[in-house]
């Protein structure tokens, strides 16, 4: 447990891990990896499913400090700087377990002010949401979906970029607490 909450992973989420363990995690990797190192592992497409340490080329060995150049060089080419020239709205669910908020988006969003771009960017943290919507009916007094939310910052990007009308500032967006789940799918106001 210690493990995975110091790799980013919030604590309150544990109650996700074994799905996400079972569908996304391993094939997540996989994918990423032969996409940016497909030499890993030969010619074996995207890597060998659930394969234990010491397989050969598993990518639970995999270690990314000891591959050569041409990985950091494929990595540094998709890196994100900071650096946009455009509004850009975020929003990122407190309780995802696939690419954790305090390593991703909490991440570029400093990113973003340290380039001195924060004017132009609204960073909404959504409080019990995940990566999908996939366990929201599984788990709903537990979860918050995600779409309202899409459908939220879509429109307050279209009133940006259209009207000037600045969204909200950057905040995270609390779970209403008592609000019923179809209320929760219904709405997600970003003013709070």
């Amino acid at each position: 447990h210690r493990t995975m909450t110091a790799a980013g992973y919030p604590a309150g989420s544990e109650f996700l891990w074994p799905y996400h363990h079972q569908y996304y995690w391993d094939l997540t990797q996989r994918i990423y990896r032969e996409e940016l190192d497909p030499a890993f592992d030969g010619a074996t497409e995207a890597g060998t499913p659930f394969c234990t340490p010491g397989t050969p080329a598993c990518d639970a060995d995999y270690a990314y400090a000891e591959r050569p150049d041409e990985v950091r060089d494929a990595v540094a080419r998709i890196a994100l700087t900071g650096r946009i020239g455009k509004p850009l709205i975020s929003f990122h669910g407190t309780l995802d377990v696939l690419l954790p908020i305090s390593r991703t988006s909490d991440t570029y969003a400093r990113m973003v002010r340290k380039e001195g771009r924060g004017a132009l960017h609204r960073y909404y943290r959504v409080e019990g949401g995940t990566h999908v919507d996939s366990l929201v009916d599984t788990f709903p007094e537990r979860l918050r979906p995600l779409v309202p939310c899409h459908r939220s910052a879509t429109e307050a990007l279209e009133r940006w970029l259209d009207d000037g009308r600045r969204p909200p500032a950057s905040r995270t967006l609390k779970l209403p607490a008592k609000a019923t789940p179809a209320e929760r799918l219904a709405r997600c106001p970003l003013d709070g």
